[in-house]
């Protein structure tokens, strides 16, 4: 007797999914985890100190934000665009949602430039340091969505022009898993950046 979806148990769901799916799902659990437990040590590391600074949040921090959601944005019309199977709009998609992404890490760095001129660096209070490090790691999870969509990227403009690969793009439930996956992902770092950056905003 088959089991139908609806009837099966959450480990049979795991066992379904494909490798890449589940290895995703792992590694995005793992750094919720990570970064639950440096946001919990930020809330311990003495904020009355770096509240009494008496500080702003960085304007890179504020531009960075509103970039990421609109990179967000941009993410989730790749599905659209690639259910449409409409090549040249998935590309395009593709390639805003990584500039936009380039666009948030340098500015991430700005802002790093921005806590210094504040009087917060790495070395002084522990709260300071905290900053650095919990956007630091958001930026190290980030960099690997971007190289993904990079080569993305690469490979759907190779295949735009080519009518047997297109046509190959559109039906393999591979490439749409592959895609889906991506914007799961970085729908994923939008939120992790924006919890942090209300705490940021409320710790300053």
């Amino acid at each position: 007797m088959s089991v139908t979806s609806d009837n099966k148990t959450w480990f049979q769901r795991i066992e379904d999914m494909h490798p890449y799916e589940t290895l995703l799902y792992l590694g995005m659990f793992g750094s919720g985890l990570i970064f639950l437990f440096l946001t919990v040590a930020f809330l311990f590391s003495g904020l009355d100190q770096l509240g009494g600074m008496n500080k702003k949040i960085p304007v890179s921090f504020l531009i960075s934000t509103f970039l990421l959601v609109s990179s967000g944005y941009t993410a989730t019309r790749i599905r659209i665009y690639f259910q449409e199977e409409n090549a040249e709009k998935v590309i395009r998609a593709l390639g805003i949602t990584l500039l936009l992404g380039l666009l948030f890490t340098g500015l991430q760095i700005t802002g790093w430039k921005e806590l210094q001129s504040m009087g917060i660096d790495f070395q002084g209070i522990p709260s300071g340091s905290f900053l650095y490090v919990l956007s630091g790691i958001h930026i190290f999870h980030l960099l690997g969505a971007m190289i993904f969509a990079l080569i993305l990227w690469a490979q759907l403009r190779n295949r735009k022009n080519d009518e047997v690969k297109r046509l190959i793009l559109f039906t393999n439930p591979f490439e749409k898993m592959r895609l889906r996956l991506f914007t799961v992902y970085w729908q994923f770092m939008d939120g992790i950046w924006l919890i942090l950056f209300l705490l940021f905003a409320v710790s300053l």
